[in-house]
């Protein structure tokens, strides 16, 4: 979203400002019977802002502080980096019985989204992030230590039921980075909703999640970054309900030569270099990070392919080379607008 105004200015402008240990609260009159209240707070590796619509200023900012208890509640169970998370438990052991029905619900997503691309998306590519956290910055592994890993790799071979989580082969591990996110923001807007707020944006560096509108009935906009620039694409997309992920491997490279980086293909063991970004529209925010993750690691035709065949998703992919494909219902949403960057 646009840089929120800082708190001197919002003060001389009559706004109320309200903080809270970690949590910043930015609080606006609209009408004289709506407010809209901006929670901000780091987290998830990024900034995390939550803007709520109500009749009471109070009521957005009760809702907005459960929705991140909701996040601090459900990251110690997916972080793959905290040791005593569930996550962790699972990859260290091999096994984990009686797992977190959170952890059970996301890993059977993740199953569904291996099976409908076919590979592309598949959760168990850990071992290879592994290997490149512990060769960077010193070196770039050898190709037969990424050959090695790379074996490892295959969600046929993750057991996930209610009573147990299983490995079926020594050495696997499971990373939810491509996923975990978008349900973390799925079940903050299942927060503010329960707590009675129905026009929110809530934007999680890259996972935006949208319902009802914002002042004036007007839909909440959605810019996606410019990976080359740091700026914002033309052609924002408008949300009521609804969200928009973005994927790229510009965000994290291993390497000066950016040969290696964060998401994986499956089929190699090797960082997905074919597109530059891939900027999904899905209903919820665990189907868009799913989804542009997929995309990436498909590349612009597969992943157009893919796209163009499901009716409730649209699209966006930035190639190498900077040239812009949208899917057909992405053009149709887009609007040259420059609020929310995704």
């Amino acid at each position: 979203m646009r840089p929120a105004e800082p708190l001197s200015r919002l003060r001389n402008l009559g706004f109320q400002v309200a903080t809270a240990p970690g949590l910043t609260f930015e609080q606006v009159r609209l009408a004289r019977d709506a407010f809209q209240v901006i929670g901000t707070r780091p987290s998830l590796g990024t900034l995390v802002s939550v803007a709520a619509i109500s009749a009471s200023a109070a009521c957005c900012e009760a809702a907005i502080a459960a929705a991140f208890a909701e996040l601090d509640r459900l990251v110690p169970i997916f972080s793959r980096h905290e040791p005593d998370s569930a996550l962790s438990t699972l990859n260290d052991a091999g096994r984990l019985a009686g797992p977190p029905p959170e952890l059970v619900r996301v890993l059977e997503r993740s199953l569904y989204f291996h099976g409908l691309s076919r590979g592309a998306f598949d959760v168990t590519v850990k071992p290879v992030l592994d290997l490149l956290d512990a060769r960077f910055p010193a070196r770039a592994p050898s190709a037969a230590e990424l050959r090695d890993v790379a074996a490892l790799i295959g969600a046929g071979h993750l057991s996930v039921g209610r009573r147990a989580i299983r490995f079926s082969r020594p050495g696997m591990g499971v990373t939810l980075d491509g996923i975990a996110k978008g349900d973390i923001v799925d079940r903050m807007a299942d927060v503010l909703t329960c707590h009675g707020v129905r026009r929110f944006l809530i934007n999680a560096g890259g996972d935006v999640r949208a319902a009802g509108h914002k002042e004036g009935h007007r839909p909440w906009t959605v810019g996606v970054r410019d990976p080359s620039s740091g700026g914002v694409l033309p052609g924002a997309i408008e949300l009521r309900d609804g969200a928009v992920a973005t994927s790229g491997g510009y965000e994290r490279f291993y390497d000066s030569e950016r040969l290696f980086h964060h998401i994986i293909n499956p089929a190699s063991g090797h960082s997905a270099n074919v597109a530059w970004s891939v900027s999904v529209w899905a209903p919820t925010s665990l189907a868009a990070d799913a989804l542009a993750t997929t995309v990436f690691v498909l590349g612009p035709e597969a992943g157009m392919r893919l796209l163009e065949t499901l009716s409730d998703c649209a699209g966006l992919i930035v190639t190498e080379d900077g040239v812009q494909r949208p899917s057909r219902r992405w053009r149709w949403l887009s609007r040259n607008q420059e609020e929310g960057i995704a």
